[in-house]
């Protein structure tokens, strides 16, 4: 086994990618084996507070579109045993406007081109992925459902999927739902879905919500778990992996009952929450109406449990109390 086993993580400054360092820090000294971490930035330079919570971990500048900065990855930090791939232009707005920079950035084809230059299946690649992948026609749809995305966002998702399938052998592909938890040690600038609907709902003023929209959000302690599981389980096994796993909780929610669920929580009067149906909003890009996902391969490969939304919910309005006080 290597002295040093090294980890990876592209779009360390954005939400899940904070979480996994957080997180695989604080394991860092726990662990069997060496175990070194870096990270990779693109539009801004890594925050103060992000650097000194993390003061010995290597960041990157790197543009998954050229593959400018993998060079100096390859020459100071070496060749990674895992890839985490949090990067994305995850915006479906945002990828409607530029489906070129959407496939850009989101098919991983440069990444995958500089992992191949390595030793031959030697890293592995653990990518993130969307549910927006379905079409959103029915309920609980299985990893092997057809792939039909409704729009720009699925649809280059659903091309990286491909395109690492065909062109990798080492890799996990996660269909995440909505991630949601506690705010980052840097905070973020995109609004989080617990704590925007804690904000408007303690206002008391009455607010809409869609009730026919579907999805399985999962708790993003829950995600950084699957993602350290799949980790140790090739540092310390080197077993060629290619697996595709639905990631979400377990519970299937519309907007309505992940705002009720806030409300319950801290007590806000239900009668704010007011029901409408998702066709009234143009935002710009459609939008599937129920992707929620089947959980069984994901709890029965990785031998887990998944937090219900109402307890991740109660634990990230706790953590976020916590932070204030």
């Amino acid at each position: 086994m290597s002295s040093s086993n090294k980890l990876l993580i592209l779009g360390g400054t954005g939400y899940l990618g904070q979480h996994l360092l957080q997180e695989f820090t604080a394991i860092q000294n726990t662990l069997p084996y060496a175990l070194s971490l870096a990270f990779t930035y693109h539009t801004n330079p890594p925050p103060d507070p992000l650097l000194k919570a993390f003061p010995h971990v290597l960041p990157f500048h790197v543009d998954l579109r050229t593959g400018n900065g993998f060079d100096a990855i390859s020459q100071n930090f070496g060749q990674p045993d895992v890839v985490v791939n949090c990067a994305a232009l995850s915006i479906p707005r945002a990828c409607e406007v530029d489906p070129t920079a959407a496939m850009s950035i989101n098919v991983p084809s440069v990444l995958v081109k500089w992992l191949s230059s390595f030793s031959y299946g030697g890293t592995l690649l653990i990518h993130l992925s969307t549910d927006q992948v379905y079409e959103g026609t029915k309920s609980f749809y299985k990893e092997d459902d057809e792939t039909l995305p409704v729009n720009v966002y699925g649809r280059s998702k659903v091309a990286a999927e491909q395109f690492i399938s065909a062109n990798y052998s080492n890799f996990a592909i996660l269909r995440s739902s909505i991630i949601y938890g506690p705010q980052t040690v840097s905070p973020v600038p995109k609004s989080l879905p617990v704590q925007w609907m804690d904000s408007v709902l303690a206002k008391g003023d009455a607010m809409e919500f869609f009730h026919d929209e579907f999805r399985c959000p999962i708790y993003v302690k829950d995600l950084v778990t699957i993602i350290w599981t799949l980790t140790n389980r090739w540092i310390s096994g080197r077993e060629p992996i290619q697996l595709l796993l639905n990631v979400g909780g377990p519970d299937r929610v519309s907007r309505v009952q992940m705002a009720e669920a806030v409300a319950h929580i801290r007590g806000y009067n239900l009668s704010l929450i007011k029901p409408v149906s998702s066709s009234t909003v143009n935002r710009g890009v459609k939008s599937p109406a129920d992707i929620s996902m089947d959980i069984t391969r994901l709890i029965q490969a990785l031998n887990m449990s998944a937090t219900a939304f109402r307890d991740g919910v109660k634990l990230t309005l706790e953590a976020e109390l916590a932070s204030t006080s």
